[in-house]
């Protein structure tokens, strides 16, 4: 496979001691050289899980507004506070982990996201949870940057990042596909010793974040950037205005789309995101380096990974209420369902590894879109009183897509970056999947007011744009 400019730039081995290693990225001293089986076994667990606290409220959402009184006006709240606090910070921790130490930030992050999931669990309002489930997509975003950098410095290109951004990639879709089925089997109990068994889902979680935590010292070495940068808060600040606005538009909406409110806050949210780009340009270590944008492969994995949130996770982080809604089916009945999508998912992106030497990542990402659409028009007329047999298909079709998406989003977001800035394309590619999917999820719920299939189209459509905006973006030079 020809060497990616990111990959030619990588000179120094990764491996190599001393300040050698550091400019390159490399170990910090006295951490010891990488593993790469236990580098990838503890990110890749973590990640799972931090993906299953991530999907777990589509599950207990019904359960969860029952007992909070939660106005469906506020429901997609959520479901969006952590892709929320996801977006806004996952910049900020690949630089934090670039700078401070990848293996640092990533424990940190596990430990928070533990204590976090756990106060979700102890919730008592809508506002407490939400504000519960911003700290975790701020632990999420931690955990999710620095572990591609510890990949990216303990698998240094080749065959051997190929298959272990692949089996990151599964991971991701295994979290997926565990945390609704987790929090659909637990809430099926009813209570249990007086405490709601939704809530029980929560806890779960929280124990799995700080076992995993407990064995990241032993197996984890430091590596960071040569230089250190301070954190860039301003723009991270303009970057979270931005996004609270834009979701507050899309969740009003729902209300109607053409009150002042609506117009004046979507306003509010162009006007910040320009100030988050100037910013950019501005200051002297920025939270992304908008130089990077030059970079077709980089151009290419940060269209695919925010279409990716908004056509793929948008629709299906609704879909179970779709169901349970419009089909009548029992949340475990949903669950079931949405892991034969997100199971596919895994074992497509766990084998896709075969398919590098035939197909670049820009363009698997491509196929990905093209056959998640597909699945998704081929649900048409299911979601409403449909059996299960006939909605069987299009899950499996939009798996297979899906599969294909985040096995190529990982590989494309190191690969398309110079090694010594891996936890900042990571961090910049899944800033654009969290504020994709938080705007979908968004408007998802706002468009099934209308009806079930007013959403499916909608994330129909946005498939077909992100597979033309991909393509564009990889062959367009600037």
């Amino acid at each position: 496979m020809p060497k990616t400019p990111a990959q030619a730039s990588a000179r120094t081995p990764a491996h190599r001691p001393s300040s050698s290693a550091r400019s390159s990225g490399g170990p910090a001293r006295g951490r010891g050289a990488p593993r790469p089986g236990a580098t990838l076994a503890v990110t890749s667990a973590a990640t799972a899980l931090t993906l299953m606290n991530y999907t777990a409220p589509m599950l207990t959402l019904p359960a969860m507004t029952a007992a909070f009184g939660t106005p469906a006006a506020a429901q997609a709240w959520l479901l969006n506070g952590t892709p929320l606090g996801l977006a806004v910070l996952l910049l900020v921790a690949g630089s934090l982990a670039d700078a401070h130490g990848r293996r640092r930030v990533f424990l940190l992050g596990t430990l928070a996201l533990g204590g976090t999931t756990a106060l979700g669990a102890l919730a008592g309002s809508t506002l407490t949870f939400t504000l519960a489930r911003v700290a975790q997509g701020a632990a999420s975003a931690a955990v999710l940057a620095a572990s591609l950098g510890l990949i990216a410095q303990a698998h240094p290109g080749g065959a051997a990042r190929i298959r272990a951004t692949g089996v990151w990639g599964a991971f991701v879709s295994a979290g997926i596909a565990l945390g609704p089925l987790l929090a659909g089997g637990l809430s099926g109990l009813g209570e249990v010793g007086g405490l709601a068994a939704w809530r029980l889902a929560y806890g779960v979680l929280a124990a799995g974040l700080l076992v995993v935590a407990a064995f990241g010292p032993r197996a984890l070495a430091e590596s960071r950037a040569p230089h250190r940068t301070r954190a860039d808060l301003t723009g991270a600040l303009a970057l979270g205005l931005a996004l609270a606005a834009a979701l507050t538009a899309l969740t009003l909406g729902r209300d109607g789309w053409l009150r002042p409110r609506v117009g004046l806050l979507l306003l509010a949210a162009v006007a910040l995101t320009a100030l988050f780009v100037r910013v950019e340009r501005r200051v002297r270590a920025p939270m992304i380096d908008l130089a990077l944008l030059r970079r077709p492969a980089f151009r290419a994995a940060t269209a695919g990974a925010l279409f990716t949130g908004l056509a793929v996770i948008g629709f299906f982080s609704v879909l179970p209420a779709l169901l349970q809604h419009g089909a009548g089916m029992a949340p475990l009945t949903t669950a079931w369902l949405f892991l034969v999508w997100s199971g596919t998912a895994f074992v497509v992106a766990l084998q896709v590894r075969r398919l590098a030497g035939r197909i670049s990542a820009p363009y698997q990402l491509v196929l990905g879109f093209l056959l998640s659409t597909a699945g998704v028009l081929a649900l048409y007329g299911s979601l409403e009183g449909g059996s299960v047999p006939r909605l069987l298909p299009g899950l499996l079709v939009a798996g297979v897509g899906s599969g294909l998406l985040n096995a190529a989003l990982p590989r494309l977001a190191v690969d398309s970056v110079p090694q010594e800035r891996a936890a900042m394309g990571s961090g910049a590619n899944n800033t654009a999947r969290y504020i994709g999917s938080s705007a979908g999820v968004a408007l998802a719920l706002a468009l099934s007011t209308a009806g079930p299939y007013a959403a499916l189209f909608a994330s129909a459509a946005l498939g077909l744009l992100g597979a033309v905006v991909t393509s564009l973006a990889q062959t367009t030079r600037r």
